[in-house]
């Protein structure tokens, strides 16, 4: 059989500034000799991004995980955290790593988000936060998720790693709860190579967290708190600030691109597309379709492994589910009788390449062969995969 596409079409693809202009930061960093804690570079971005997600204060991490991790040690979190299996799972691995159980919730069938109205019969003695997830930048049921906590007097953490730039009837998504994370990792829409930032309301949880960032130091002879090296550096404050001055464009061609999938896929047997949520603006990260069998009249693994066969490189995001990884199952939340949406939607979802760059022709090749795929295939081993295709966080 011959490919379709001659060469790999990826789910995604950083976006790239003019190196010309990159250069130019680094020719600032250099004149500044500052590398990082904190230069020039820093300082703009991040002024840059507060006013541009709409945010009263804003901490910028090396990486997300980090931002995620230290938003939990400062909150003084302990006991058991209410979150969601069907995220990344260095979502997880942020309670995990400070001593805290997650205890998982189904998510809604509808946005593949937390479902809030089951929080409440989670909630225990133990119970000190909850730790929802943006998924695909469409935004959780903020409200009710807000109400909840402050009935029973639980902070809450939100996961936005796909969410930068959410708004829900004009309001940024970095606004509720207590702590919003944003990672900036390269498959991210704006990205800083690798990196991340906590978004919150609190002046005192601002100089809290720079503390934490950088060692707990207060100044050349205090240390104040236990901490880690989290600081986002001079040269990664760059790229972003290139990368942010090109993302309108950016995001414009892909918004194109989610309406020609959604000419081609939508009112599909069996092809179930992420619903349009009034009022809000979402972040177009990912386009992710999920595969009913019986409708359909093939799975999503022989989906994936047909779009493979032709050089398109989908994605199983998120599968498995967090709670089916070793470190989870045990967990009583874990059993796919406590998660039975979840596990269900995690053997459905294909996330289609979505990116700038990618020409409308091969948009529409794409979805040729979705509706084309035979039954009966599955995916290629990894081994014998001719492309590793890149690693969504």
């Amino acid at each position: 059989m011959v490919a379709v596409f001659d060469q790999p079409i990826y789910v995604t693809r950083p976006i790239l500034p003019d190196l010309g202009l990159v250069t130019e930061k680094l020719e600032q960093i250099w004149a500044a000799q500052w590398l990082t804690n904190g230069g020039g570079q820093h300082n703009l971005l991040e002024a840059r991004l507060r006013e541009r997600l709409a945010v009263p204060y804003l901490a910028l991490f090396n990486n997300g995980t980090n931002a995620l991790m230290a938003a939990v040690d400062c909150l003084g979190l302990s006991g058991e955290v209410i979150t969601t299996p069907f995220t990344f799972v260095a979502t997880t691995h942020s309670l995990a790593q400070n001593g805290l159980v997650p205890v998982f919730c189904d998510v809604d069938q509808s946005t593949m988000n937390i479902d809030a109205t089951r929080i409440e019969s989670l909630i225990t003695p133990r119970t000190t936060a909850i730790m929802p997830v943006h998924v695909y930048g469409m935004p959780c049921d903020v409200g009710r998720i807000d109400a909840i906590a402050r009935q029973h007097r639980l902070r809450v953490i939100y996961d936005a790693a796909h969410a930068f730039g959410t708004e829900i009837d004009g309001v940024g998504i970095g606004t509720f709860g207590d702590v919003t994370m944003f990672s900036f990792h390269a498959t991210k829409t704006f990205h800083t190579v690798e990196g991340g930032a906590l978004a919150f309301a609190d002046p005192e949880f601002k100089q809290r967290i720079e503390r934490y960032k950088n060692f707990g130091i207060c100044d050349e002879e205090t240390v104040s708190m236990v901490g880690f090296n989290g600081k986002l550096n001079e040269l990664q404050a760059a790229v972003g600030l290139t990368v942010l001055d090109c993302l309108d464009d950016e995001l414009a061609k892909r918004r194109n691109i989610i309406r020609l999938y959604r000419d081609h896929l939508s009112g599909v047997d069996g092809i179930e597309l992420a619903p349009l949520m009034p009022g809000v603006v979402s972040n177009p990260s990912y386009f992710v379709i999920r595969v009913d069998e019986a409708a359909f009249g093939c799975g999503r693994d022989d989906v994936y492994g047909f779009l493979r066969e032709h050089n398109v490189f989908a994605r199983k995001y998120f599968y498995p589910l967090c709670s089916e990884f070793g470190p989870y199952r045990h967990l009583p939340s874990s059993s796919a009788e406590n998660l039975p949406v979840a596990t269900r939607i995690a053997r459905q979802v294909l996330a289609l390449p979505l990116y700038g760059a990618l020409a409308e022709s091969h948009v529409d090749r794409i979805c040729e062969l979705i509706l084309s795929a035979p039954s009966g295939r599955r995916p290629l081993p990894t081994g014998e995969a001719r492309h590793q295709p890149p690693v969504l966080v």
